[in-house]
């Protein structure tokens, strides 16, 4: 199979999605198929909006004689008008990996309304959908329909090799002292870094400790607003800022901490949560979007309400003064990730539904061949 992937950047970007995209991506190639990636130029979402009409981008796509283009849904702004067109010259199924929409994340309802009909028209324009949640999947069908073709493949969480025991995790949980909290995500507002630190002012010093890791250079405003708060209002000795780190110093840190705290205002998924359950951390995020999907409330995390400072803050208390609830949380975190599918299963059963995507259009002979062998 011939596959092409448009994307904005490259594949190294710090970010769930595009981990989710990169995964597959190895996953294609070490399976023998062909896959290219085309990177888009457009860093703002009016620069992307541009996109529509960089007619090359079509003779570039043509030449490749794809069978199948994915695209990432985060640059739908690039293909909205241009998807019509392309598809006519190319002659294969678009299909779009959605992480989540654009039009979900939190700001003032008129600047989502217009996000919304840009996105809308986008998601009509593509032939089928790489989903990463149900979450995702029922927001899409919600905005335009569920009459195409589309697969549910959630991210895997076997990235990093946790090597812990239930042993370790137990005697982690049990250690005496504050609470090591850790918060792993991009340093930008839709993470909700500023309500975490509203909620640990709340909280009696020593009952717990904060460890940031993220991408600091993304929102650099936020960021200030982000260093002017803990300046302000937490004790250098409590507050470690750690920036973009390796997968060696996050695995690091993962082990060291109680529990992972990311209350986002909204995530398709949140991979990190996933993540962080394999090392026996409990998870805190929102009810907002799909972690959900990997947290249940009161079993291995919490979900609170968007921007709820009071309920983070009691549910972190709740955790340094319960250490037996932490150590069943972190039991049961762990077990999770146990029983959660692996990057390899998930990558493979969106191949399987590339390849019936391509074999449906004919365009694959050897994707045909595996359907007919199939039936």
């Amino acid at each position: 199979m011939r596959a092409g992937l448009l994307i904005s950047g490259g594949l190294d970007k710090l970010s769930g999605g595009n981990l989710y995209d990169r995964m597959l991506v190895e996953h294609l190639r070490k399976s023998g198929h062909h896959v290219r990636v085309f990177s888009l130029r457009g860093q703002t979402y009016s620069s992307r909006l541009l996109g529509n009409f960089a007619l090359s981008l079509i003779g570039l796509l043509k030449e490749e004689s794809l069978d199948i283009l994915l695209q990432d849904e985060l640059e739908h702004a690039a293909f909205f008008q241009l998807n019509q067109l392309l598809k006519k010259r190319i002659g294969c199924p678009v299909v779009s990996i959605v992480h989540h929409l654009r039009s979900d994340e939190l700001r003032p309802r008129w600047q989502n309304s217009l996000y919304r009909m840009v996105e809308r028209r986008y998601l009509l324009s593509v032939d089928g959908f790489i989903f990463n949640s149900e979450s995702t999947k029922a927001s899409v069908h919600g905005l335009c329909g569920g009459q195409l073709p589309m697969v549910v493949a959630h991210p895997g969480g076997n990235r990093l090799d946790p090597s812990v025991t239930k042993e370790d995790i137990i005697d982690r949980a049990r250690q005496p002292g504050p609470i090591r909290v850790l918060f792993v995500g991009n340093v930008i507002r839709r993470k909700r870094l500023h309500v975490l630190l509203k909620a640990l002012q709340k909280l009696p010093a020593g009952a717990c400790t904060l460890t940031i890791i993220g991408n600091l250079s993304i929102d650099k405003r936020y960021v200030r607003e982000i260093l002017k708060q803990v300046d302000k209002n937490h004790p250098a000795n409590r507050m470690t800022i750690l920036g973009a780190a390796s997968d060696e110093e996050l695995t690091v840190q993962l082990k060291a901490a109680h529990v992972l705290a990311v209350p986002s205002s909204y995530e398709g998924f949140g991979i990190v949560y996933l993540e962080s359950s394999g090392f026996g951390l409990p998870a805190i995020g929102s009810t907002a979007g799909g972690a959900g999907e990997i947290i249940t409330h009161g079993q291995d995390g919490f979900l609170i309400s968007v921007d709820d400072v009071d309920s983070l803050a009691g549910r972190l208390y709740q955790l340094h003064q319960d250490r037996a609830l932490l150590t069943a949380m972190s039991l049961n975190a762990f077990q999770r990730y146990q029983n959660h599918p692996t990057w390899q299963q998930t990558c493979g059963k969106i191949t399987r539904f590339m390849g019936s995507m391509a074999a449906g259009n004919g365009n694959c002979p050897c994707c045909t061949a595996a359907e007919n062998k199939k039936d």
